[in-house]
């Protein structure tokens, strides 16, 4: 990403693994990457004032799921201008669409995408809001 500028990504997901391998990706791809371990650790980090230009969210995680999340983040207004993003196993067609709903720019389905092909659509998903 010569001259531009790194776009910030939260990647909000309850699988260490998952996280760890994804913001290895993405450092690797020119991004700041910032992680939490679940919607609870999220939310304290975006009312703590992380302004990510990113929001990189899996659905299904204990206590609060991802559409929960993203509801929250919506009512509190925290990080209003993100791009947001969810990267999740589920593909039914009522997931894509509550995201929609709820804002998300983009649907990625782990299971079919390699961690290239994330970042591929990650990009290109940020390039048609940016």
């Amino acid at each position: 990403m010569e001259g531009a500028t790194r776009h910030k990504i939260l990647i909000i997901d309850d699988d260490d693994f998952l996280i760890d391998m994804y913001s290895l990706k993405f450092s690797e791809s020119g991004f700041e990457v910032f992680t939490a371990l679940g919607p609870d650790v999220a939310l304290e980090k975006l009312k703590g004032g992380l302004s990510p230009d990113v929001l990189l969210v899996d659905i299904v995680m204990p206590r609060m799921d991802g559409f929960e999340l993203l509801e929250k983040i919506n009512k509190n207004n925290l990080a209003p201008s993100a791009v947001k993003i969810i990267l999740s196993n589920r593909n039914q067609g009522a997931d894509i669409e509550r995201g929609k709903e709820l804002g998300v720019a983009g649907y990625i389905v782990k299971a079919t995408a390699t961690p290239s092909e994330v970042i591929a659509h990650v990009r290109d998903i940020i390039q048609k809001k940016l």
